[in-house]
C-alpha cells in the first residue's frame, strides 16, 4: 500500500491505465506469413515438379496465381491500416486468398502451405458468424494436399478427402474457440486489474480521509476531556473548599455579631476548624482530589463525621444510619457519595429551613444507595431552572457525579413537605 501521509483527503489521484493484453499472434507474423508461406509453397512445388508432373501451362497458371496473391497482399497491407478488425474488407481478402490458395494447391499440393495461414487469422479478418465457413475453406485446401493432390482419383479417395476436411475443420474450430476463450480471459483480466486499481485508489483515499477524521476525533476527545476535567475540578473545589469557606464566613459573622466572650470563642474555634479542614481539602485536591475525610476513615465513618460536623455548624438535628453489610468500595465510589452527601447537606442548610435531617447509607448487593431527607419547606422540582444554583453545582452537579459512575440521582420534594435526595450507584469493590 502506498504511503498516504500528507495527501489531502480530496486529492485527485491518477488512475493508471492497465496495459491491453497482447494479441494471440504478433502482427508482424500475421502480416508476413502469407507471402512467406507462398514462397515456401512455390519453392517446394519447383523441387517436386518432376514428381508431380507440372507442365509449362501449369507453371504459367501457378505464376499468374502467385502474382495475383502478391498483389492481393499488397492491397490488403494498405487497406488494413484504415479497416482494423473483422469486416467486409477482411472477409473479401480472406475469400480471394482462399480461392488463390485452392488453385495453387490444385496445381501442386505443396502450395497448400499458402492456405495454412488461414488457420491463424480467420477470426481477425472474418466476422464471427462466418468464421466456421472460412475455416472450412482452409480445411478443404489442406485436406486436398493431405491426400496427394486434387481432385481425388476415386470414390474411396473422395470419402477419405471428406473425412479429412471434417477432421481439419473440427481441429481448426477447436483451436479457434480456445483462442477466443483465452482472449476473453485476457480481457477479463484487464478489466479485473482496472477494477482493482480503482478499488485500491478508493481505499487509499478512504485511508487518507480516515486518518484526517481520526486526528479530528482525537483533538475533539482531548478537548472534551480537558473540559470535563475542568468541570470535575470545579465541582471538587465547590464541594470542598467553597463549602468550608462558606462555613468559616458564617461562623465569623456570628463572632462579629456576638458580644459575649464564650459563644464568640466557640464560633471562632469552629471557624478555625473549618479553615484547617478546607486547607486539607485544598492540599488533597492538588494531590489526587480524594476527600480528606476518606484518608483515615471508611465511607460510613466519614459520612457520620460529616453529618455530625454539619449538625454542629448549623444547629440542625441530623442523624446518620447504615443499613446492609459494610463492604470496602472503590475510592471513586466513596468519594462520589461523600461529595453528594456534602452538597445535599449544603443545599439543605441554605434553602430548606429544616429542623431534622436524616442521612442513610444502604448496601444493597450490586448497588449502594445514599438517601438525604429533611423536613424543610420543600420545593417544586419541575420549577427549577436548568442551572439551579448561582454557581451551577447544586442538584445538577450531584446528578452529574452519579451519572459519571453509571448511577442515577432522584429528587422527591413538594412545597411544605420536605425534600428527599437519593443517589444510587454501582457497588464497585475496592481495588478494581
Amino acid at each position: 500500500m502506498a504511503d498516504t501521509e500528507g495527501v489531502a483527503p480530496d486529492a485527485t489521484l491518477p488512475v493508471p491505465e492497465p496495459q491491453a493484453a497482447p494479441p494471440a499472434q504478433p502482427r508482424l507474423l500475421l502480416r508476413f506469413s502469407p507471402p512467406v508461406l507462398l514462397g515456401v509453397g512455390l519453392v517446394l512445388a519447383a523441387a517436386t515438379s518432376s514428381l508431380v508432373g507440372m507442365d509449362a501451362t501449369e507453371w504459367t497458371a501457378a505464376g499468374i496465381l502467385a502474382a495475383a496473391a502478391l498483389a492481393l497482399q499488397l492491397w490488403w497491407d494498405r487497406a488494413a491500416r484504415g479497416r482494423p478488425g473483422p469486416g467486409p474488407a477482411g472477409a473479401l481478402y480472406y475469400a480471394l486468398r482462399s480461392v488463390l490458395a485452392f488453385g495453387l494447391a490444385w496445381i501442386n499440393p505443396f502450395c497448400a502451405f499458402y492456405a495454412a495461414v488461414g488457420c491463424f487469422d480467420t477470426e481477425r479478418l472474418v466476422p464471427r458468424r462466418w468464421v466456421p465457413l472460412g475455416l472450412l475453406a482452409t480445411a478443404a485446401t489442406i485436406a486436398g494436399a493431405q491426400i496427394g493432390g486434387l481432385p481425388p482419383d476415386d470414390t474411396a479417395s473422395w470419402v477419405f478427402y471428406g473425412m479429412l476436411v471434417a477432421v481439419n475443420t473440427g481441429i481448426f474450430l477447436t483451436v479457434q474457440q480456445d483462442t477466443e476463450k483465452e482472449e476473453d480471459r485476457a480481457r477479463e483480466r484487464v478489466e479485473t486489474i482496472r477494477e482493482l486499481e480503482h478499488a485500491n485508489i478508493a481505499l487509499e483515499r478512504a485511508l487518507v480521509e480516515n486518518a484526517a477524521l481520526h486526528d479530528q476525533l482525537m483533538l475533539q476527545a482531548r478537548e472534551a476531556g480537558i473540559a470535563d476535567e475542568r468541570r470535575r475540578l470545579a465541582a471538587e473545589i465547590h464541594d470542598t473548599v467553597a463549602q468550608d469557606l462558606t462555613g468559616v464566613i458564617t461562623q465569623l459573622q456570628v463572632v462579629t455579631d456576638t458580644q459575649e466572650q464564650g459563644p464568640a470563642r466557640v464560633h471562632a474555634e469552629r471557624a478555625l476548624h473549618l479553615a484547617r479542614h478546607s486547607l486539607g481539602e485544598a492540599r488533597r485536591a492538588v494531590a489526587n482530589l480524594a476527600p480528606v475525610a476518606l484518608a483515615e476513615d471508611d465511607l460510613p465513618e466519614a459520612l457520620k463525621k460529616t453529618v455530625v460536623r454539619w449538625s454542629e455548624r448549623t444547629g440542625v438535628q441530623a442523624e446518620f444510619a447504615l443499613t446492609g453489610s459494610d463492604e470496602p468500595l472503590h475510592e471513586e465510589v466513596q468519594g462520589t457519595l461523600l461529595r453528594i452527601a456534602a452538597e445535599a447537606l449544603s443545599n439543605t442548610a441554605r434553602h430548606a429551613e429544616a429542623t431534622r435531617v436524616g442521612v442513610t447509607l444502604s448496601y444493597m448487593g450490586e448497588e449502594v444507595v445514599l438517601d438525604v431527607r429533611d423536613d424543610g419547606r420543600g420545593f417544586d422540582p419541575s420549577a427549577l431552572p436548568e442551572r439551579d444554583t448561582a454557581s451551577g453545582f447544586g442538584l445538577k452537579g450531584m446528578r452529574a457525579r452519579a451519572e459519571r459512575l453509571a448511577g442515577e440521582l432522584t429528587v422527591e420534594s413538594e412545597p411544605g413537605l420536605g425534600t428527599a435526595v437519593s443517589a444510587r450507584v454501582p457497588s464497585v469493590p475496592y481495588g478494581r
